[in-house]
């Protein structure tokens, strides 16, 4: 199918950036103005098509090893020690590049994202200096240290906030940034309403519109290549979820073997699998890793990921079925479920499977509030549920044929 791989980038990108709002405090929209700034300075930089394309990847991906070096060290404290912590640990740049090594490109690179923190004067983590940086990784640390030290949704209302960039930037020529950066970006911004894109409002439209029209053909078995590397980010979020999107997505081969589903089918069922749980990022970690019960307004901010994971989905072209599927998970067949509220015949048999194995994959780990379940004690909720008519008893039965013997 014809994929265009930013078009799915900026898909997912509003929730990615919760990771670091609700982790690292940053502002929203942290990796499109990342993204926006950099397709800039490298048109200015006279860099192929092909070069910017890859790099609006790049530059939306660039911190997608932070939230996985977070779950690893179990950090405490407020979001600015947590950003302290991670922007000052080089271990975040080597996570993160090996999440992407399998991401298509449409150009080989090396290290763009384990050099995206290397200072010009030779003073960042890996003691690189000057062109010994990859052009890419300099651009997007450039961008990316403006984004972290200023507010850039505010310089179309604020002049002087515009001139601290301009003169933090020249004060950092030939320490942090390449003078070649920083005189572009000089050129860049004396473009008409450059800043007033950077806003909330514009920047997703602003992107879109200046991002390169490259589609490329892929299998859906290389189209799952890319959203295992999302389901790792969406797993990382809590310390309670590290594995739901890949152990459902094991027990959902085991399945879909089991119903003879065909390999096409089965390959877009992985696919809702590892990106069922995308709207959670937009759940903050005080809710996830609650130990105690929830509150009213705690649980319906919960029930809203769902919703989110189709608005995230719905626009991305031949995602119709796995947009269905993954956004159908927490649906009931007596209609008490939700978003929707579907009942009965309006959940498809491939929904119902995936809500079922979510069912059972959660109840196997551990959560905030109890111990990870035996298959037995699974299996009798599992059936309860199936009995109240909330879940496909017929599917439960296999369930406990299939997984039985793993207990």
């Amino acid at each position: 199918m014809l994929f265009n791989l930013n078009d799915f980038l900026r898909s997912v990108a509003n929730v990615l950036d919760v990771i670091e709002t609700d982790i690292f405090g940053v502002a929203t929209n942290h990796s499109k103005r990342i993204a926006y700034i950099s397709l800039n300075i490298a048109a200015e930089l006279g860099l192929s098509s092909e070069e910017i394309f890859d790099l609006i990847s790049f530059s939306m991906l660039h911190d997608n090893g932070a939230s996985l070096k977070v779950l690893h060290d179990n950090l405490r404290g407020s979001s600015k020690e947590k950003l302290s912590l991670i922007e000052n640990m080089q271990e975040h740049c080597i996570i993160g590049e090996e999440n992407i090594k399998n991401y298509p490109f449409l150009n080989t690179y090396k290290d763009v994202i384990k050099y995206h923190h290397e200072r010009y004067d030779g003073l960042g983590f890996f003691k690189l200096s000057g062109d010994e940086i990859p052009m890419l990784s300099q651009i997007i640390n450039f961008a990316d240290t403006l984004d972290l030290n200023f507010d850039l949704r505010k310089v179309c209302k604020d002049s002087m906030l515009e001139n601290e960039i301009i003169d933090f930037s020249n004060l950092q020529r030939n320490k942090y940034f390449s003078p070649k950066i920083v005189e572009s970006f000089s050129k860049v911004i004396k473009e008409e309403g450059f800043w007033n894109k950077l806003t909330d409002q514009e920047i997703d439209n602003a992107l879109k519109k200046q991002t390169p029209p490259f589609n490329s053909e892929f299998t859906f078995e290389e189209i799952r290549d890319i959203t295992k590397t999302f389901s790792k980010m969406i797993d990382a979020k809590s310390q309670f979820t590290q594995q739901h999107s890949s152990g459902l997505a094991d027990k959902l081969e085991k399945i879909t073997a089991f119903y003879k589903i065909n390999q096409l089918d089965t390959m877009k069922l992985l696919i809702a699998a590892d990106l069922h749980d995308l709207g959670k990022l937009a759940v903050k970690n005080m809710i996830l890793d609650k130990t105690g019960s929830l509150t009213v307004e705690e649980f319906e901010k919960i029930k809203t990921h769902p919703a989110v994971t189709r608005t995230c989905l719905q626009e991305i072209k031949e995602f119709d079925l796995i947009t269905e599927w993954a956004s159908n998970h927490h649906e009931k067949l007596n209609g008490t479920g939700y978003p929707r509220g579907l009942a009965g015949e309006e959940i498809d048999f491939y929904s119902r499977i995936l809500a079922c194995l979510d069912i059972y994959q959660a109840l196997r780990e551990d959560r905030p509030y109890r111990d990870a379940m035996s298959h037995i004690e699974a299996m009798v909720l599992l059936t309860q549920m199936a009995e109240e008519n909330l879940i496909d008893g017929s599917i439960v039965r296999d369930i406990d044929i299939i997984f039985h013997e793993e207990a």
